[in-house]
């Protein structure tokens, strides 16, 4: 990466659920949007359980802030009408970008079953997509390999099958060691996918909950990070730490041609904040149409 040149980013909000996540959220979106990403996503509830919150964030974030938006998609729990009807709900907010994914199972169950009438796979969800729509499309990646996946080999065909079917790119799960992804990136090539691997990255904001949120999610935490955590909480200098994990981390992902950098928020901003103004990131001033988030 040039040094007169700062990388592209996007970055990826929940949908808030009292009034407090609700102000939390406008409070990240005013923060970051000023880094001027390439767009921000916002995610979709299961079976759409979140359905009429993702569509208030999406409308509140397009009007007020004036962002790309991306809402996103999954397949669980709804008949192929009902999902390609929030992709039509989408379309009437001006969204033009769409991250279409299987999803996880519902909360208590143990593992993805289809809809009777629905989408059986990302793949599926992104062809009926491309067909009904003018959309850019983005889909998930495992550097680690998806925990559902027998082999690196099946996931790769997994995600050559959504490019086919004609995603536009893949943004990865997080990880922490960047050797990960660069295998796997190496491995996609062989595979014949050529489609931007775009790499998701989260912030530390907290060790012990990014742990147990990287178990459920089976993502590798090297076994350094546990002690450099421990000695930074003793020296008071956690977000230090993070913050300049964070930046190396991405420095070097960018430096082997990583197409751009996609931050898991959590709806958390200042870390992410500092992490992008230390790779060269400049804010620019924010033109608010409306206070607030109401």
């Amino acid at each position: 990466m040039p040094a007169d040149s700062a990388p592209a980013i996007s970055f990826e909000f929940f949908p808030p659920a009292t009034p407090e996540a609700t102000l939390r959220l406008w409070r990240s979106v005013e923060r970051l949007a000023p880094l001027g990403p390439e767009f921000v996503s916002v995610t979709y509830g299961a079976g759409g359980a979140t359905r009429d919150r993702t569509m208030a964030a999406i409308l509140t974030i397009r009007d007020r802030a004036r962002l790309n938006v991306a809402g996103h998609l999954t397949c669980v729990g709804a008949s192929r009408e009902q999902t390609l009807a929030v992709a039509r709900a989408y379309a009437k907010l001006g969204v033009r970008r769409i991250v279409a994914l299987r999803g996880d199972p519902p909360k208590g169950a143990a593992r993805f079953e289809p809809h009777p009438d629905g989408f059986r796979s990302a793949a599926e969800l992104v062809a009926a997509l491309r067909a009904a729509g003018d959309w850019k499309i983005s889909v998930a990646a495992y550097p680690e390999v998806h925990p559902e996946s027998p082999s690196l080999a099946a996931d790769l065909d997994n995600l050559k099958r959504k490019i086919d079917a004609g995603a536009d790119e893949a943004i990865t799960q997080f990880f922490f060691d960047n050797e990960d992804y660069f295998r796997f990136v190496d491995a996609a090539r062989k595979a014949g996918i050529e489609a931007p691997i775009v790499p998701g990255v989260l912030p530390i904001e907290n060790f012990k909950r990014m742990s147990n949120f990287a178990a459920r999610c089976k993502a590798r935490v090297p076994d350094w990070m546990a002690k450099a955590y421990e000695n930074a909480d003793e020296l008071g200098v956690t977000e230090l730490l993070s913050a300049a994990i964070c930046a190396e981390q991405c420095e070097e992902l960018l430096a082997q041609g990583a197409p751009r950098l996609h931050f898991y928020t959590l709806n958390n901003p200042d870390l992410t904040f500092s992490v992008c103004r230390a790779l060269g990131v400049q804010p620019t001033p924010m033109q608010i149409a409306a206070q607030g988030c109401g």
